[in-house]
C-alpha cells in the first residue's frame, strides 16, 4: 500500500490531499467491509459504533502521539528559507487545520443525532450526506489545486484503484471470516463481548505503520492528514452506513470518547495553528490519554 501511496504522491496527489482523500480509503477499506459483514449478517450495529470511537481515539491520540514522541511532528518549519517551500507548507497547515475542524464537526453531528439514544435510518442519511458533501469538497480542492499548478491527473491513477478493489476483496472474505470466528467464542477476552475493540485494533494497524513510516520520513502533513482523514472515514460514513441496516444503541463510554476527541482535535488544532508543530511532551501526553480511554471503556 506504501509502494502505491508513494506512485500517487508523484501522479498528482500529495501532501495533504493524499492523505485525505487517497490513504482513508485504503486504510479505511477494512472499516468499511467491517459495517457490510455485520450489517448483511444482521449483526449488533453497537460493535460498528465502538470500532469506529476506538479507531478514531487512537488515531487522533496514539498514532499522532508515537511519531511525536519518536521523531517530532513539525509541519511548518519556521527556519525554512525557500519561498516556495515555506508558501508550501503554510498551505498544508490550513488544508490540516480545516481537516481537523471536520472532526469536530462530524463529532458534533453524531452527539446531536444520538441525543435520544439511538442512531436510526434517517440519522444515518444525514451522517452519509455530510460525508459526501466534505469527499465532494476535498475533490474540488485538488482539481483546483493541479489546476493553478498546470497539473494533470495520471491514467495510471485507475491501475493504483484496481489494486485497491483488489485488495478490498481480499478484507471482505478475512473480515468476514473473523466476525464469523469472534461470534462463535462466548467466553474470555477474545469474544464476541469485546468484537468492536479487537476488530477497531485490528484495522488500525494500517494507520500505524503509515503513521510510522511518514513520521520517520519527517511529512508531518501526510501522517496528520492520513490519521485525521481515516477518522472521516468511521465518523460519519461507517456509523451512517450502519444506521442504515439497522439502529444502534449508543454505548455507556460514548460520550466520554467523543468529548476525548473534541478536546484531542482542538489541541491539534491549536498546537498546529499557531506553534506548527506537535511537541514531543504533548505527543507522551496524548498516548496517556489513550491510556485512560482504554481504562474507561473496557475496565470501569
Amino acid at each position: 500500500m506504501v509502494w502505491r501511496l508513494e506512485c500517487m504522491s508523484r501522479r498528482g496527489f500529495g501532501g495533504t490531499a493524499l492523505g485525505t482523500l487517497v490513504m482513508p480509503y485504503c486504510s479505511g477499506l477494512g472499516n468499511l467491509m467491517f459495517v457490510f459483514v455485520l450489517g448483511m449478517n444482521h449483526g449488533p450495529g453497537k460493535e460498528v459504533l465502538v470500532n469506529s470511537l476506538v479507531n478514531n481515539v487512537t488515531n487522533l491520540t496514539l498514532l499522532l502521539g508515537l511519531p511525536a514522541v519518536f521523531w517530532g511532528m513539525t509541519v511548518v518549519d519556521r527556519r525554512c528559507r525557500q519561498k516556495k517551500e515555506a508558501q508550501s507548507q503554510r498551505i498544508n497547515r490550513l488544508s490540516l487545520l480545516l481537516t481537523i475542524a471536520a472532526v469536530l464537526f462530524f463529532s458534533g453531528a453524531v452527539w446531536a443525532l444520538s441525543q435520544d439514544g439511538i442512531l436510526d435510518f434517517g440519522d444515518g442519511l444525514v451522517l452519509i450526506g455530510l460525508f459526501l458533501f466534505w469527499q465532494a469538497f476535498q475533490v474540488y480542492d485538488v482539481l483546483k489545486t493541479n489546476l493553478s499548478q498546470k497539473q494533470t491527473l495520471s491514467l495510471w491513477l485507475l491501475l493504483d484503484f484496481a489494486i485497491l478493489m483488489i485488495g478490498a476483496v481480499g478484507l471482505y472474505i478475512s473480515i468476514e471470516w473473523l466476525v464469523e470466528w469472534i461470534s462463535s467464542l462466548k467466553n474470555g477476552f477474545i469474544s464476541a463481548d469485546q468484537m468492536g475493540w479487537l476488530s477497531g485494533w485490528l484495522m488500525v494497524l494500517p494507520n500505524a505503520l503509515l503513521a510510522l513510516y511518514y513520521g520517520w520520513k519527517r511529512q508531518a502533513d501526510i501522517v496528520y492528514s492520513s490519521q485525521v482523514g481515516d477518522g472521516h472515514i468511521c465518523i460519519p460514513l461507517c456509523i451512517g452506513l450502519s444506521a442504515l441496516f439497522h439502529s444502534i444503541k449508543v454505548p455507556e463510554f460514548f460520550s466520554f470518547a467523543l468529548i476525548l476527541l473534541a478536546i484531542s482535535a482542538v489541541v491539534h488544532v491549536l498546537l498546529i495553528g499557531f506553534a506548527g508543530r506537535l511537541p514531543r511532551w504533548i505527543g507522551g501526553t496524548l498516548i496517556i490519554a489513550y491510556g485512560v480511554f482504554v481504562y474507561q471503556g473496557l475496565v470501569a
